[in-house]
């Protein structure tokens, strides 16, 4: 007999999608370890790059929104990258205030072996083409939606009233 209660409601780690959404980011992103490592990339120097090969020579107050990264997170981030040979910072000509992150010829040199990467990960997904599609949208409208709200939880369900114990996930 266990002086432990059992654990019912909301409470259950089973039943948080916090959890959930957490242990399938770093599922994920072991997926992505090994071959970013062949390649001496981390995972949040890949995403950067993924950010920079869309879109090179932002700002980098841009580039961390485009990242979800407060500055203390992106700086020394970038500074590994740019001690890397992949990333260079620029003044903007036309405000000296500004910082401009630029990919080097390394940095874009890396897209192909990036892509590699890529396609062995999504290997290890499992997931059909439109299940990835329906995940990533519901990924995308959480994130905003708690964007929106602050970060802040709710102490009440939408109608008013206690919040709701999780549905089966």
């Amino acid at each position: 007999m266990s002086d432990t209660p059992e654990v019912d409601g909301p409470v259950r780690l089973d039943d948080q999608l916090c959890f959930a959404l957490y242990a399938a980011a770093r599922a994920v992103t072991n997926a992505y370890r090994e071959g970013l490592s062949a390649l001496g990339l981390t995972y949040p120097q890949y995403v950067t790059l993924l950010a920079l090969w869309e879109r090179d020579g932002v700002g980098v107050g841009e580039l961390g929104g485009r990242l979800h990264l407060d500055s203390g997170t992106l700086s020394p981030l970038l500074k590994r990258l740019e001690a890397c040979g992949l990333i260079e910072r620029r003044r903007s000509l036309r405000d000296e205030r500004r910082v401009l992150i630029h990919l080097t010829e390394a940095g874009n040199a890396l897209r192909g072996p990036v892509a590699q990467v890529q396609c062995e990960a999504a290997a290890h997904v499992g997931l059909a083409p439109d299940e990835i599609a329906v995940l990533r949208g519901l990924a995308r409208r959480l994130t905003d939606t708690v964007q929106e709200q602050g970060g802040r939880a709710s102490s009440t369900s939408p109608e008013g009233g206690p919040p709701e114990a999780p549905a089966d996930e």
